[in-house]
């Protein structure tokens, strides 16, 4: 397999969920800090040497956090049942529509010492 650059930029969020199942604590509404990472793959630009500017990486994800950020989650549209794999899944789609390049989606809940990672093609 030919060698691959990877870059990855972090952002967080705060929101608000409810699951229907699960523990009984889990019904209620409640709120979590949610700590992502996103990765890039490829080849970087011979010209550039750049796999993809950072700067355009952050206003991608800025839009990605924007949608997350402070919100019931229940009522982001497309996400369906705000658990951190369907979390992990959404901001992948959402964040490979702006930037092809993105591979793996990392969420984590630091006070939970819960993570999830989603890779996707």
């Amino acid at each position: 397999m030919p060698p691959m650059m990877q870059i990855s930029q972090r952002f967080s969020f705060d929101a608000a969920h409810y699951l229907d199942a699960g523990a009984s604590e889990n019904r209620r509404l409640h709120g979590h800090s949610f700590y992502v990472e996103v990765t890039l793959q490829g080849d970087p630009d011979p010209k550039s040497g750049f796999l993809r500017d950072f700067g355009q990486v952050d206003a991608a994800l800025k839009q990605v956090r924007e949608l997350l950020d402070h919100r019931l989650l229940n009522e982001v549209e497309g996400l369906g049942i705000p658990t951190l794999e369907n979390i992990a899944r959404f901001i992948h789609a959402k964040a490979k529509a702006m930037l092809p390049e993105v591979t793996r989606v990392k969420i984590e809940r630091p006070s939970y010492g819960q993570t999830c990672t989603y890779e996707g093609p």
